[in-house]
This record gives structure tokens, sequence and C-alpha cells, in this order.
């Protein structure tokens, strides 16, 4: 056990000892030196078929690459930190899970919203096909997917905390083949891990369990910090372009990313970022008949 798990073990208890805070506060503090990193400029794909917290607020990422002992803090560690933010980070509650996807290139196309109310009707605006500008009914068979099939905020709810048990779940989740990528056919978990921590309306301990999963993933790098967080690459399991990720690990949230499994199912990808927010909200704008 390195020191970061070693760290996230102490703060899964509920009240961590004044001596564990300090000593993890210490830990932490000796791995985070910045240093200047520099934003890669890219060209933009418009979407492949759109088809604890006492020892860890310590933690401040500044603009630059942390470092440990002169070498680069992990991909691996910079995940569990988000793990251990994520079980402390509460859920928010609210009428609609409303998700904003938005191109990150100057000739981009309108940002992609989404509204999701826990009957699993869904409004969404600027998708291909919709009205422009308008927020319009999703058709039912448009709404929250994992593996191709339908998944339930129910079902989410009550997904396993345990980041073995949760792979497994995936692994053993029956799917909807001709909606789904090879990697799920052949039960690669790691897109829906990606989905739990990037698009869906997943609990804290289910995204901390995510995170926590996505660190034991080999071939994690950290590219370094950018504005907004750490910059991760990871192999695509279909044998693609790596999957590049900005994570905030102390908010516990994927910033940016270069391909998105979108909360519906389909896959979203662009050669530069695409930015993700998401947020529980009771309004919803005014819906075009």
């Amino acid at each position: 056990m390195d020191d970061l798990e070693e760290i996230a073990t102490l703060l899964d208890e509920p009240e961590p000892s004044a001596g564990a805070v300090a000593r993890g506060r210490e830990r932490l503090e000796r791995r985070v030196l910045a240093g200047r990193a520099r934003r890669r400029a890219g060209w933009f794909v418009p979407g492949v078929a759109l088809a604890a917290a006492g020892a860890v607020a310590a933690v401040v990422f500044a603009t630059g690459a942390p470092t440990n002992g002169g070498a680069p803090v992990t991909g691996k560690e910079v995940l569990l930190m988000a793990a251990v933010h994520a079980e402390r980070t509460p859920q928010g509650s609210g009428t609609y899970w409303h998700v904003t996807r938005r191109w990150l290139a100057s000739d981009a196309p309108p940002p992609i919203e989404s509204w999701t109310r826990r009957d699993g009707k869904r409004w969404t605006k600027a998708v291909p096909g919709d009205h422009a500008g308008a927020v319009i009914q999703a058709p039912d068979s448009k709404t929250l997917r994992l593996k191709g099939a339908k998944v339930s905020f129910e079902e989410l709810e009550a997904l396993p905390t345990d980041p073995e048990a949760l792979k497994a779940w995936i692994v053993a989740r029956e799917g909807r083949e001709t909606d789904m990528s090879a990697s799920e056919i052949r039960g690669d978990p790691t897109l829906t891990l990606l989905a739990l921590i990037t698009d869906l309306p997943t609990p804290a301990a289910v995204r901390s369990a995510a995170f926590r999963a996505l660190a034991a993933t080999p071939g994690v790098v950290n590219m370094g910090a950018v504005e907004g967080g750490q910059r991760l690459s990871l192999p695509d399991p279909d044998d693609g372009t790596d999957i590049e990720l900005v994570i905030d690990p102390e908010k516990a949230r994927v910033v940016r990313a270069n391909l998105i499994l979108v909360d519906d199912g389909d896959l979203a990808f662009s050669a530069e970022f695409i930015s993700v927010t998401t947020e529980w909200t009771d309004q919803l704008p005014a819906v075009k008949s």
C-alpha cells in the first residue's frame, strides 16, 4: 500500500484522528510542488456518431506539475485523491440532472445540454437534429444508459461502492450489444467507469469507487497540471487514440475530456477537448411544443 492508498484508507473512516489528519497533510504537502505546464493546441472533430477531507484539504494543485520528491505525482495518485474527495462530496439534489457539453474549438457547434428527470423523461438542447436553440422533449428511448441499455436513477444509486465489486457489476451487466463498443462487449469496464465519473448522476460513494477502479487501470499517466486540474492519459480500450482527461481532484470532477461516453449511451469525441459540467437543478428552460 503506497502513501496515497494509506491516506485514502485512513479517510474512509468517518472521523480520522488528529494524528491521521496531520500525517496525511504532511505527506500530501511534500508531494505537491508547482512547476510550469503548457496546454496543447489541437484540431476539432465534431463528434463520433454522438453514435477525509481534513487531511486532503491541504492539497492545492497549482498551475504546474506537482512532484513527489522530484518525481511527478502519478496518474494513479491523482485518481486516488479524487476518490477521497468524491466520497466526501454531497451528491446534491434537484428535479433535473443537467449536463452541458461544450466543444473547445473556434469552429465548434453550440453547447449540447440535457435535463433528465428521475422518471427518465429527458429534454435536450442543440443535439444534432434538434431545432436550433430550442429545448425539446427527447424520445422515450433517449434516456440514461450504460453499456447501451437503459439505467435508472435507482440502479445508479444502488451500485457497489467497492471498486472490485463495481467492476464485476459492470462486466456482469447485460447490455445492448448493437450499442456497445468492442471493449464493452468483451467485458472491459473502462468506458463505463468513465461514464460514471463524467456524465451520470452517480452517488458520492459510487463515484469514489469508480475513481479507485480507474486508478488501478494499467497505463494511466499524469501529463501535468493545466488550467482546472491535472491532465491524465490512459489507453483507449478499443485501441484508438489515447483517452485524455482533465480532472480536478479536489472537486472530484472530470473538467474536460477528448472522449466522452454520453449519458444516453452515445460517444462524443474531439481531438481537442470537450468540457463537461453537471448539476442538479429545479429549473427547466422553456420547452418548444
